[in-house]
């Protein structure tokens, strides 16, 4: 075990692994590029192969988590099994919390398939942002005044989506730091909400939104609150590094007939949804668990055989070059290849920092911040 740790950290190997994820990225961005031809003549069959090539790329950053990392996570409950559309709401606190939620997408069948609210900044993002966007996923400015259009238009061409679809939704609209927190809990005294500990203030027009333009699609509302093992603070570059994490994931559905049709309503509705989630984040600090029945749903082996395929496609021929450099005494040759590798590092970098919390989320409630605007 000492040993496999000791490999999982070495930086030689985890540069391979990003080589593949980047490379592999890129040509199935170029294939999704290509697929753009079928939009106008077979819409459906656009968005069939475009969800298998998204898998393709997201599946290897679950592959990190399940096999690399052998992150457990554990659902208190269970999802309904069923080719439905369901919208779940996830809390944003962690920094590897999107991947948790990805990798139960996974296990159900539908990561390929699953879609998100994302914020626009996102979509200039290599690799991240084209493929969501090949993907149909819903970029936000979250100014409602500038998103209302685009918002609607992209949600109501979901309607009639071929796949079994889960809708991923951070209705925070933020990750929680401790000065977002004090922000947020300004905002809600002012707005005579309840204060939150463990979460910042929903943003309601994202979930009244999306359940308006889907009504008739959704079957139910999953709320989905994440909590880890041990106070662990997890982080993409602590998977990169093999460290293992324990996810606790507390499941509740409702009924879509079951939450009001009255924005207002549904608003408070959320409101409320987000008070029992900060009571279940106590329970679970109290006790180290959250109440009910708990289950490990099945690990499948695509994720794995999926980067296994790409590669023996990819690093074959990358080792072939870096030997054929290394016995050709070129110092030139030797020199630009060195420059390629931290240039490749210093990218693969880059993405990680992009789930870095204290390098991401918005000045939300922060008047200062809106003045320099």
């Amino acid at each position: 075990m000492a040993l496999l740790a000791y490999l999982k950290s070495l930086f030689v190997l985890q540069l391979l692994m990003g080589f593949v994820f980047v490379v592999s990225g890129l040509i199935i961005n170029f294939i999704q590029l290509c697929t753009c031809v079928l939009w106008p003549i077979n819409r459906q069959l656009y968005r069939r192969i475009n969800c298998r090539l998204s898998y393709s790329l997201w599946s290897q950053l679950v592959m990190m988590l399940e096999w690399w990392s052998g992150t457990d996570c554990t659902l208190v409950h269970r999802p309904s099994h069923g080719r439905h559309v369901w919208i779940i709401i996830l809390n944003h606190n962690f920094e590897i919390d999107f991947l948790c939620g990805w990798t139960i997408c996974e296990r159900f069948g539908v990561l390929g398939s699953s879609k998100v609210l994302a914020k626009h900044e996102l979509l200039k993002v290599p690799l991240i942002g084209w493929t969501w966007y090949f993907l149909e996923i819903v970029f936000c400015k979250r100014k409602w005044e500038d998103d209302r259009k685009t918002v609607f238009k992209g949600l109501e061409r979901l309607r009639d989506y071929p796949e079994c679809m889960w809708f991923l939704l951070y209705c925070e609209g933020t990750r929680f730091t401790e000065k977002k927190h004090q922000i947020s809990m300004q905002v809600a005294e002012s707005k005579g909400l309840p204060q939150l500990k463990y979460h910042l203030l929903p943003r309601t027009k994202g979930f009244t939104t999306t359940l308006h333009c889907l009504k008739g699609t959704v079957k139910a509302v999953y709320d989905v609150t994440l909590n880890f093992k041990d106070n662990q603070t997890p982080t993409l570059l602590g998977i990169v590094n093999g460290k293992k994490y324990k996810a606790d994931m507390s499941v509740r559905r409702f009924p879509v007939e079951d939450i009001p049709d009255d924005e207002q309503e549904c608003a408070k509705w959320l409101h409320k949804l987000y008070q029992e989630k900060d009571a279940l984040q106590e329970t679970y600090n109290k006790e180290g668990k959250f109440p009910g029945p708990k289950v490990i749903p099945r690990r499948r082996p695509w994720t794995l055989l999926n980067f296994l395929f790409w590669a023996s496609v990819l690093l074959s021929p990358l080792i072939k070059f870096a030997y054929g450099v290394a016995i050709s005494g070129s110092p030139l040759l030797i020199i630009g290849f060195i420059i390629f590798l931290v240039i490749a590092s210093i990218a693969i970098r880059r993405l990680i920092g992009v789930t870095e919390v204290k390098k991401t989320g918005s000045s939300y409630g922060d008047q200062e911040a809106k003045k320099a605007n």
